[in-house]
């Protein structure tokens, strides 16, 4: 599945545009963080404004180890539209703090909405920033009866996925998730190049945001709706690909 992430409702309508090409709409706040939480009525607002069979994720942010703070804001992102709930374990430097965290989570978002996804998100440059070790967040969601495992990267200096978890710990990252029952979503500057390996290894969700924008900036670039179907028509000539491979 391919993950969008506008960061306005104007580019939430160009998203809505190229709505073929996209599997969910994903609203954060880029410049609060990677996974920076943008306000409640901006979810409510991208949420009115793309097609109703179109799933909108929100972050809830990098958060800290605040398990009760982190799990209201959790359920406000629910409230606010979201059928996915990601949250950047940022502030979790064990483990054990990482499951406080998500049990709350889940447990504030499946009381509400039993049908929305939690997504328990670590960080590739987790070595930078001094949280969790990311190929621990597999068996972390399992542990918190989360539906999906996500890498993303913290720190948005023009590093990328694959420059802090090579393919080969990827791999080994989705398939500890699949081996969990869970989704595994991949982002981190991903590059149409990218998808080759990204597709080898099974990932279920890409996210990507740089890559569709205008002059592949991120932060100042917007969303461009002919740079999502090009991507996904990436996306899926290496699904084929692959598809063709594995049958011979």
């Amino acid at each position: 599945m391919l993950l969008i992430s506008p960061d306005s409702v104007e580019e939430a309508l160009d998203c809505a545009k190229a709505a073929e090409y996209l599997d969910i709409v994903d609203v954060k706040k880029p410049d609060e963080g990677s996974l920076g939480a943008n306000f409640p009525w901006v979810i409510r607002e991208i949420r009115d404004a793309v097609p109703a069979d179109t799933p909108v994720s929100a972050t809830v942010g990098d958060v800290p180890y605040k398990p009760g703070t982190v799990a209201q804001a959790a359920l406000g992102a629910a409230c606010s539209g979201a059928t996915y709930i990601k949250v950047g374990l940022y502030g979790c430097t064990t483990p054990d703090q990482a499951v406080e965290v998500m049990r709350g989570v889940v447990r504030a978002v499946k009381d509400y909405r039993q049908d929305a996804l939690v997504v328990a998100s670590g960080y590739a440059d987790a070595h930078r920033i001094g949280c969790v070790n990311p190929l621990a967040i597999p068996d972390i969601a399992r542990r918190a009866g989360c539906d999906s495992a996500m890498l993303d990267t913290a720190i948005k200096d023009g590093t990328r996925l694959f420059d802090h978890v090579p393919p080969d710990a990827c791999a080994q990252f989705v398939r500890q998730a699949h081996h969990a029952g869970l989704l595994a979503a991949l982002a981190g500057s991903v590059k149409a190049a990218d998808l080759g390996e990204l597709t080898r290894m099974g990932t279920d969700i890409v996210g990507v945001r740089g890559a569709v924008c205008e002059g592949g900036d991120r932060n100042t670039g917007r969303i461009q709706p002919h740079l999502v179907a090009a991507f996904r028509a990436e996306m899926d000539r290496q699904a084929r690909e692959h598809a063709a491979a594995a049958a011979r």
